[in-house]
């Protein structure tokens, strides 16, 4: 455990993964920002986030326009990353692989859905196609596709990127504009009397630091952070599984992010292939996990996962498994999409919580709107008030329908 080097701090941040680390770097470099941040995080080695899970997958193809929008600006910021720090010439480029999702639909209900988010996309100026059949298949023979209908395809800055070092320069480059990360555990808040504020933040080690603003950056353990201040959050972890594997006959050509109407998705990984999918794949309920349960269900592979993957692409009938692991969703099980701003009533606790999966691609334009709301008390950029806490009192969700 570390002390922190001031009894007070303007800003807070509970937990220094990607999103803590987007939030304090956003905030530390904004040069109209002249507070101090500290990051409070209890495991620096970040092992079990779900940062160190990711599969650092980007694609346009939401449903809300806001989320569209979200990702858009991932994208600029992921080719332009250089160029938003300065131009330092330490910082790398990044490129992004974009192969592409396809959401491929079995049934004219879905079919139909493909087709209204695809209007929508393209309306912003996304280059998502909607696809016929025959359609997919003259541009990806591999496919089997007797029992798929139609699908949405977007090859414009749709695919993969590497999360980790943009994460990386994240956290480099807040500690250098003064935000300070502490190796410690965040386990109670001290509120005013009206409890309309947090004052306090009382750490493992046993300080008690005075603070500004408290941000929740604590990823699938939101809700252990908000009880802290007397709030209830519904974000919890729900465990999804990532498999690696090699063909003995890869494809021809890259395979896009392949969303398969059974649930399971997959993807070129380099040199190899990367598959993934909930618990519910096997038939067990897609229920919540300890925070430190991160076991892996084997059978799921040779009974549900490599079935489906070499039933949509006959190719994959010889395939071998090289790697696997299982991670936490910080799944948002009221309506599946993001939680960010303010509490209603404890103003100076802030949300950054319950991105259900698509977390790292929208991290750049979350922080970036977070930091916003800490230097200037608004959203200057994109209008992130849709997906505040509001609505989760008034029962009315904001529902993303493209979630994987």
């Amino acid at each position: 455990m570390q002390t922190p080097k001031q009894k007070s701090y303007d800003v807070v941040i509970v937990g220094g993964a990607m999103y803590g680390s987007s939030v304090a770097w956003w905030t530390a470099s904004n040069p109209d920002f002249d507070g101090s941040i500290l990051v409070v995080e209890r495991d620096p080695t970040y092992e079990f986030t779900s940062t160190s899970h990711t599969n650092s997958c980007m694609r346009q193809q939401f449903s809300n326009e806001v989320n569209v929008k979200i990702s858009q600006f991932a994208a600029d910021f992921v080719k332009n990353f250089r160029d938003f720090f300065g131009g330092d010439e330490r910082v790398p480029n990044i490129p992004i692989q974009s192969y592409g999702y396809m959401y491929l639909a079995d049934n004219e209900e879905f079919s139909n859905t493909l087709k209204e988010l695809q209007k929508i996309q393209q309306s912003l100026g996304s280059g998502t196609k909607h696809m016929s059949a025959e359609e997919i298949k003259r541009d990806y023979p591999f496919y089997n596709m007797d029992d798929i209908i139609s699908g949405n395809h977007n090859l414009i800055d749709e695919g993969y990127f590497d999360g980790n070092t943009v994460f990386d320069w994240w956290k480099r480059s807040a500690r250098e504009h003064g935000a300070e990360y502490c190796t410690n555990e965040v386990v109670a808040m001290g509120l005013n009397d009206a409890a309309t504020k947090v004052e306090t933040v009382t750490l493992k080690s046993g300080e008690v630091i005075a603070c500004d603003k408290v941000i929740n950056c604590s990823g699938p353990r939101a809700v252990v952070t908000s009880r802290m201040a007397g709030i209830e959050v519904p974000v919890e972890p729900r465990k999804r599984y990532t498999f690696i594997f090699d063909a003995e006959q890869p494809l021809d050509r890259d395979l896009p992010l392949t969303i398969d109407p059974t649930g399971v998705h997959m993807r070129t990984d380099g040199q190899y292939y990367l598959a993934g999918c909930p618990m519910s794949i096997g038939g067990a309920p897609d229920d919540p996990v300890d925070y430190d349960d991160f076991e892996q269900d084997h059978s799921l592979w040779e009974q549900h996962v490599w079935p489906i993957i070499a039933t949509r692409i006959p190719q994959f009938e010889a395939i071998k498994l090289t790697n696997s692991w299982a991670g936490h969703y910080a799944f948002n099980t009221f309506d599946q999409n993001a939680i960010i701003g303010p509490h209603t009533k404890v103003e100076n606790f802030i949300f950054v919580n319950g991105f259900s999966g698509h977390g790292f691609q929208q991290s750049p334009a979350m922080g970036r709107g977070v930091g916003e709301l800490i230097t200037y008390g608004e959203y200057r950029t994109i209008d992130l008030s849709e997906f505040g806490f509001d609505r989760i009192e008034r029962g009315e969700k904001f529902v993303e329908k493209a979630v994987i």
